[in-house]
């Protein structure tokens, strides 16, 4: 009996032996299947870095640091979603592409991660889904890339290799909460409340000072602060339930974010309590361009002696400073988040986002003002920091310093949107109008008379970057079924921050109403930006009496004064202001003709292909701004003519090439080429002013139209011809641009 009872217990053994230990044997020696996060020890933080060539700083092929050792990913699955975590882990706010096949060349070493898939929610890659670290079927040629969006994340330095500890306690987003609900933007006054997890809690206002509102009012693009009356929000806030996550905040009053301040977060789980306080109230003081009252409004702007240039949005650009009634840029060395700030505070933004270096923002022309900026972030100007004078040695403007600045959400975005696109940079125009029964539609903005400066407004309230094109008809697929015009007549400036800040007809009047004629728009991150070398053309300038016989081409082309078609051809002579124009690109995207090569008109007298029909205005003006004699340049050809020290060049006119400007390259009219000219036979001796406009038609986009047009100080007496004060439109100080014109200065491309 009890050997029979033995056996029976040594086969139950058996039978769990054979089918536990292989299940375990298998369990420690198969890989993780796909679908399972990706664990790594707790003590092991991770690195990620952008590496790769050819590659700007906010693309490239992503590289790990895992157990000592950088890696790749490959790209099998990948997805947008991926790079999204991907590029936050790396320090930016977004992704706006990802690359397979090694695009950014080939990794070295180990493959650590394949098949990931996020959600692209998630806080770090290793909590995605994947094969597991270390685990891969993948060659160098499938290494993974991303490209992010060129704007960081706040509280991250400016490093390529990003140290990665996650922290659900790390502050990130802070908003003002009104107790009394209002429709205006931007919301000024509130209660404090941060972001954690899924909700949003307070702070306890328990030694809360002036400092701390300082921070919070920066963070949210607010220069300045103001006394909040608590007993009105003392009773509002005590009906609530708050939930206090945060206690004990110490900050110095110049730090960027409320992150970089000392804080005591409450432990556990448990919603705390704020014993003798109640959740922290701040009121914050909006700059010029956000404040209703039109009177507050200009009592509150000043003439400032600091700038932002080229920049897409509001509150980010390229930092000018004003000396000697002449604006130039800022040197890089040291600039820190601090200096940044005063910039940003004193142009009626918040604190700066990033105090960005290396031109950035596009290279600036002329002087540079001022090298090693050192502020304390307690200044009310630039120039109250301390900073060195520079000479050409110290800095070339590769070396300009730029900045991004907080400002206040005006929730723009949330009335516009593009539909049928490739992708979410283009498409169909689509606002949101109110009705007369107070219900919100989508619809159309009519065609007729769009232009790049409407649709230069439409990406900068998309948060979309430049405008690239604006398109007067749309072949986009319908996918949201709109099809009703509900705005027309649309002019801007180019400078509002939404389409309904721009002129637009108050009743709609539309001569084409089919959907295929409503506005759309191609946006970009990046824009060119051309500019006129001014010394060039008043060193280069001199009168030429030009045989007629020698002007046939010149005439057919449209290039002599009106007076000419009734000379006797082919004796006498026109007698033309010569000069050269050396054109630059200083912006961040190529200058390319809206034109295909399809599309060129080829003008066989003088043997080339023009690409833009009018390239440059050539005006002489009179004292009181009548224009007196004018020439037009078309673009017989754009090309690179020499480039800066590292660029090669890519457009070359010859063999009916593609036609261009690179960025950091230059095109170069000499004075001797025909056409390039203003015909000046029939003017008198006298005083004048020589205006010359780049672009003049804004066919092309630019990230900055203010400095296409340039002006000189002309004096005629008969026989010979003298320029002096030759000047971008927006390089002089307005007292300075007084005096040297009488009449309103042009201050764009735009002639008067």
């Amino acid at each position: 009996m009890k050997t029979s009872r033995w056996w029976q217990q040594c086969s139950v053994i058996s039978f769990l032996l054979a089918v536990w230990l292989p299940a375990w044997i298998m369990a420690q020696t198969t890989p993780p299947t796909q679908g399972t996060t990706s664990p790594k020890p707790q003590n092991d933080r991770l690195q990620f870095r952008l590496v790769g060539y050819p590659r700007k700083h906010n693309e490239g092929r992503i590289e790990v640091f895992y157990k000592g050792e950088w890696g790749t990913i490959c790209d099998d699955d990948f997805s947008l979603s991926n790079a999204n975590v991907l590029c936050r882990q790396l320090g930016f706010i977004s992704a706006t592409g990802w690359t397979h096949s090694a695009k950014y060349g080939k990794g070295l070493g180990k493959i650590w991660l394949d098949n990931v898939q996020c959600n692209g929610g998630e806080k770090s890659i290793e909590l995605c889904k994947s094969r597991g670290w270390g685990n891969s079927d993948c060659t160098h040629d499938e290494d993974a890339g991303v490209v992010c969006k060129d704007e960081r994340l706040p509280g991250f330095v400016d490093s390529n290799i990003i140290d990665v500890q996650m922290d659900e306690n790390k502050v990130e987003k802070v908003r003002l909460r009104p107790v009394v609900p209002t429709k205006k933007m931007p919301v000024t006054e509130g209660v404090v409340e941060i972001k954690y997890r899924n909700g949003w809690v307070q702070i306890c206002d328990v030694g809360w000072t002036s400092k701390n509102t300082r921070v919070i009012c920066g963070m949210l693009g607010f220069p300045d602060e103001k006394k909040v009356n608590k007993n009105f929000y003392k009773l509002n806030t005590e009906r609530q339930k708050n939930q206090y996550h945060l206690h004990s905040v110490a900050c110095v009053g110049t730090e960027v974010h409320l992150a970089a301040c000392p804080l005591e977060f409450n432990k556990g789980n448990a919603t705390g309590s704020c014993k003798g306080g109640m959740p922290v109230v701040v009121s914050c003081v909006p700059g010029p361009q956000y404040v209703h009252n039109n009177g507050l409004k200009k009592k509150l702007k000043t003439t400032s002696t600091v700038r932002l240039k080229g920049g897409a949005k509001l509150g980010e650009g390229r930092v000018e400073v004003l000396r000697n009634n002449e604006w130039g840029t800022v040197c890089d060395d040291r600039w820190t988040l601090l200096s940044a700030s005063v910039v940003c505070r004193e142009l009626g933004f918040g604190s700066a986002k990033e105090a960005l270096t290396g031109a950035r923002m596009g290279q600036g022309m002329g002087p540079i003002h001022m090298n090693e900026v050192l502020c304390l972030g307690t200044e009310k100007s630039m120039w109250n920091c301390g900073f060195k004078n520079i000479t050409s040695e110290d800095c070339q403007h590769v070396e300009d310093a730029a900045v991004r600045c907080n400002t206040p959400y005006m929730a723009l975005e949330n009335s516009i949107r593009l539909t049928g696109g490739r992708t979410r940079y283009e498409g169909r125009v689509e606002v949101l109008s109110t009705e007369a029964n107070g219900t919100r539609i989508w619809g159309l903005i009519c065609g007729g008379a769009w232009s790049t400066k409407e649709a230069m407004v439409a990406c900068r309230q998309l948060g979309l970057g430049y405008a690239n094109h604006g398109l007067q008809e749309t072949w986009y697929w319908d996918s949201s079924n709109v099809t009703e015009m509900v705005m027309s007549g649309v002019k801007c400036t180019g400078n509002e921050m939404s389409l309904s800040h721009c002129q637009h007809h108050r009743t709609v009047s539309c001569q084409k109403t089919a959907a295929k004629f409503s506005a759309g728009v191609i946006c970009s991150e990046t824009a060119s930006d051309l500019v006129l070398n001014a010394p060039l053309v008043q060193q280069s300038v001199y009168i030429e009496d030009r045989p007629l016989h020698m002007l046939y081409c010149a005439a057919e082309e449209n290039c002599l004064s009106k007076s000419a078609a009734s000379a006797n051809w082919p004796y006498g002579h026109r007698r033309l202001l010569r000069f050269s124009s050396q054109i630059h690109n200083i912006g961040r995207a190529d200058f390319r003709p809206k034109a295909g090569r399809h599309s060129w008109v080829w003008h066989a007298c003088h043997g080339h292909y023009h690409s833009m029909d009018i390239f440059t205005h050539y005006d002489l003006l009179s004292s009181n701004g009548t224009k007196v004699a004018e020439g037009h340049k078309a673009s017989f050809c754009l090309e690179d003519t020499e480039c800066h020290e590292g660029i090669s060049k890519r457009y070359e006119c010859a063999n009916f090439g593609e036609q261009g400007i690179t960025v950091g390259c230059w095109d170069l009219y000499r004075h001797d080429i025909d056409c390039q000219w203003i015909d000046i036979t029939d003017i008198k001796p006298g005083n004048y002013i020589l205006q010359i406009v780049i672009n003049p038609n804004f066919e092309v986009a630019e990230s900055d139209f203010t400095n296409n047009a340039m002006k000189c100080n002309c004096k005629y007496d008969g026989h010979r011809i003298w320029l002096h004060n030759c000047h971008m439109g927006d390089a002089f100080s307005e007292e300075a641009e007084r005096r040297f014109e009488k009449y309103p200065g042009q201050f764009n491309n735009q002639i008067s």
